[in-house]
Order: C-alpha cells, then sequence, then structure tokens
C-alpha cells in the first residue's frame, strides 16, 4: 500500500474509501474522490430538506452527496445517476444503507419518468473545471481519476447549462437544486437558474473554500419578481 500511494495513487484509493461527512464511503479505483470542500453541499441540504424528501443526487460519483444527506435526515426517497458504470457500482453499495436507488446513465435520462415534478432535492456535482485547466489539477486526479468526473467543456460550465435546463421539470413546486461551483463561477451558475425561472443565491464557507449555488423553484402561482 506505501508503494502503490510513492507511486502516486490517491490515498483514496489505495484504502478503498474515503471520509466524507462523518461516512466511511467505499472509492473504486479510477472513481472520482469525494472532497471535504463538497460537505458545505450536505450542510445547505440539511437545512432545506425534511423526512420523507425525494432526493435525487445527479452526477453521483460514489454516491457519497446522497448518503450523506439521507444520514442526516433519515428517512428520504434517495435517487442518484452518473454516466460511467464503474461509479454506479461503488455508488450501489454506498447509498445501500439508506435504500437508495442508483441509475446509469446521461443526466436526468435513466431516471423513472413519474419522478417528474417530485423532486424536493437536486443534488448536483457536476464536472466543473474549464477543459483547458484540467493541467494544472494535482497529478492524482490527472492521471487517476476519470476526465469525465472534472472535465466540464470551455468555461466549465457545460455539464451545469444541461442541468439547470431541465431542473424545472424535474423540481417539485419549492423544491431546491444544489449546485457546487467554484468562486469565480457562481455568479455565472446564479444566472443560469434564475434564467431559468428559480430564485438562486449563493453560499460559501470560508472553511471549506466552497461555493454552492441554491436554486428554489417558487410554488405555482407565485410571481415572477418574488425571485431572489
Amino acid at each position: 500500500m506505501v508503494d502503490r500511494r510513492v507511486d502516486g495513487l490517491p490515498l483514496e484509493h489505495v484504502l478503498g474509501w474515503a471520509e466524507f461527512y462523518g461516512l466511511r464511503i467505499e472509492v473504486d479505483p479510477g472513481v472520482f474522490v469525494p472532497r471535504r470542500r463538497t460537505e458545505l453541499m450536505v450542510h445547505v441540504a440539511g437545512e432545506l430538506t425534511n423526512q420523507s424528501a425525494v432526493v435525487v443526487d445527479l452526477c453521483c460519483g460514489t454516491g457519497a452527496i446522497g448518503a450523506a444527506v439521507a444520514a442526516i435526515i433519515g428517512a428520504v426517497e434517495l435517487h442518484a445517476v452518473d454516466i460511467a458504470p464503474v461509479a454506479c457500482a461503488g455508488a450501489r453499495r454506498n447509498v445501500a444503507p439508506a435504500g437508495g436507488r442508483v441509475y446509469v446513465g446521461d443526466l436526468y435520462a435513466p431516471l423513472p419518468r413519474p419522478l417528474r415534478g417530485r423532486v424536493d432535492l437536486l443534488v448536483v456535482n457536476a464536472p466543473y473545471v474549464p477543459t483547458e485547466e484540467l493541467r494544472l489539477l494535482p497529478r492524482e486526479a490527472r492521471l487517476h481519476e476519470a476526465r469525465v468526473a472534472l472535465d466540464g467543456g470551455r468555461d466549465g460550465l457545460d455539464i451545469q447549462r444541461r442541468v439547470v435546463a431541465d431542473a424545472p421539470m424535474w423540481l417539485a413546486p419549492g423544491g431546491h437544486v444544489l449546485i457546487e461551483a467554484s468562486r469565480r463561477q457562481s455568479q455565472a451558475t446564479t444566472g443560469m437558474l434564475r434564467r431559468a425561472g428559480m430564485s438562486a443565491v449563493p453560499r460559501r464557507s470560508a472553511e471549506l473554500e466552497s461555493t454552492v449555488v441554491v436554486g428554489s423553484h417558487r410554488p405555482l402561482g407565485v410571481p415572477a419578481t418574488a425571485r431572489t
């Protein structure tokens, strides 16, 4: 194990697990390692979500966010999606204690259609590193995590745009979407959500060096002028 770490393999891949929000999350080789900064998303989710809520973890990777949200809230209806089969295999193990279901596919495509208009909380840690900046990532990420889990396109926002475009279709009235972004991207992400008809506000943690943009799907009958 020491030799593998010296060779540059991420510690979490050497051990086979990562600590995230107090949970031991299994991490298979090549799968995106959950970052501590993403714990801000779980904290915000805990403020917004109640038991029995329908929660969707989009671009779930290991399923760490969904598993942590379920752990702090209790009984939720948890669904998780990722485009990478290897990530989904591990996510199934991680969300199993919460009774979560995992689907392989591109964003919303594999989700059951009856979920449309019923999702209370959509948590999204989509790839948001601009393509030209991938070379600046730590060696562990560049060499040992799948590019599809890192590359957000020219400005880092390609996947977020697709997420936001269809979010109103899936969110319940009053539901929320949480999107992790870099601090410099947060204004653009906030604007996307507002143009999609949602209120939106960035939440930041200096301690975690993290930014999460919170979008809220206004209930039916609430005018657009009520957006924040």
